[in-house]
């Protein structure tokens, strides 16, 4: 509220300025970023505020809005409602997250004919307050699934230039990878190595339930199959397990399109039983390749037939 006081100007009358708008909080996807760490250590993020209108009509400056960078693949929840706000999936995508209040309104604003001296202005509005749950989905075009020391990271290593580590124990792999695959001229897909599931993944046994989401966006599995451990049992099981929890996370992830491979048939027990395996799957409907993530043998005819069926895919897709 402010009012002119100048010389030679007996009726100044009412000149408070509007206060500034207070800034948004805007979330922006980034193809750099890979984590939500950051987010973790940093919980409260907060706009900064308009600025007050002066006299002399002055407005206020609006205050800045606040960008953070998250990166591809996050999904925006609600955490009191669950409801989900936004998916970011491409690099530059913003979400504006948070409304800043609303400026007040100075004096002069409300000066009229029969109310020539208003001693009141309009104050503004506080800005909004949310609390959001952001979750993080990989953006894969195929998941390679499987028991434990299955060797889904011995062959994301043997097709790409990914590094995930590989040992002879269960749950080497802690957090999911992914790796450029090139099938052909200029052709490439990015497959996702998922950490191993076990009987209860849906349920958070092992650690399928923190990695279970990521297969969700992927459009084509690689199922491996390992009986290494168990040379004499019955692979279809190991198979059936893995689908069962895959459908018990989520429904939809039984029906995309599913490989089952053999792997590791440089081993003597692995390989006598190829023929017999394959008939097995083949009986029920599914065929089955067979590899060795660890020599190489049949890893290229793999990845030649996961080209084509992503392509098959995505023409389907984009048809």
């Amino acid at each position: 509220m402010s009012f002119r006081r100048e010389k030679f100007v007996p009726r100044g009358g009412p000149d408070g300025g509007d206060g500034g708008k207070g800034g948004d909080i805007i979330l922006m996807a980034r193809e750099g970023l890979s984590t939500l760490l950051d987010l973790r250590y940093q919980q409260h993020y907060r706009a900064e505020n308009g600025a007050h209108g002066q006299g002399k009509k002055q407005q206020g400056k609006g205050g800045d809005d606040l960008i953070i960078s998250i990166p591809v693949g996050t999904l925006v929840k609600d955490a009191e409602t669950g409801e989900t706000l936004e998916d970011l999936t491409a690099d530059g995508q913003r979400f504006l997250a948070i409304r800043g209040g609303r400026g007040g309104r100075g004096n002069a604003r409300f000066a009229t004919a029969t109310r020539q001296a208003p001693r009141f202005a309009q104050p503004g509005e506080q800005g909004e307050q949310r609390r959001l749950q952001l979750e993080l989905k990989l953006l894969a075009d195929v998941g390679i699934v499987g028991r434990p020391n299955a060797g889904k990271s011995t062959l994301l290593r043997r097709v790409s230039a990914a590094r995930p580590k590989v040992a002879d124990y269960p749950f080497t792999t802690l957090v999911p990878y992914l790796g450029v695959v090139s099938y052909g001229d200029l052709k490439s897909f990015v497959m996702a190595d998922i950490p191993g599931l076990i009987a209860g993944a849906h349920h958070g046994a092992g650690l399928g339930s923190r990695f279970l989401r990521h297969i969700e966006r992927t459009s084509l599995l690689v199922h491996l199959v390992d009986i290494s451990g168990d040379p004499e049992g019955d692979p279809w099981l190991h198979y059936e397990e893995i689908n069962e929890e895959l459908g018990r996370f989520h429904p939809s992830l039984v029906e995309k399109p599913h490989m089952a491979v053999l792997n590791k048939i440089d081993l003597p027990a692995v390989r006598e039983r190829i023929s017999q395996i394959r008939d097995a799957f083949r009986h029920k409907g599914v065929p089955l390749l067979a590899i060795s993530a660890w020599t190489g043998e049949g890893v290229d005819d793999l990845v030649r037939e996961i080209g084509r069926q992503w392509e098959k895919i995505r023409g389907a897709t984009h048809g």
